[in-house]
């Protein structure tokens, strides 16, 4: 079975639906944090280092197992050379 298989499946349950909808946007941000950085040619590490913290922490930012507060974000915003953009639709 293929993964857009599994994923149509599994999205049926109203409860994983759920739980899937409210992770979007973190899945949204790691995403652009990692394009970002690759773009610019900036390591984890470089990263870290730029807005004092542990490359442990951007790795855990950018592989899902930390949910960042919005002052985190605006500092790797910063080191990025962008900035932190809150909307409600």
């Amino acid at each position: 079975m293929k993964h857009d298989e599994v994923k149509k499946l599994l999205l049926q349950n109203p409860d994983t639906r759920k739980e899937y909808d409210e992770l979007e946007l973190l899945y949204k941000i790691q995403k652009e944090i990692i394009r970002l950085r690759i773009e610019q040619g900036i390591s984890q590490k470089e990263l870290a280092e730029r807005i004092g913290t542990k490359q442990s922490a951007i790795s855990r930012l950018e592989n899902g197992t930390y949910n960042p507060s919005i002052v985190f974000l605006n500092k790797i915003a910063l080191a990025l050379g962008k900035e932190v953009e809150i909307k409600f639709n």
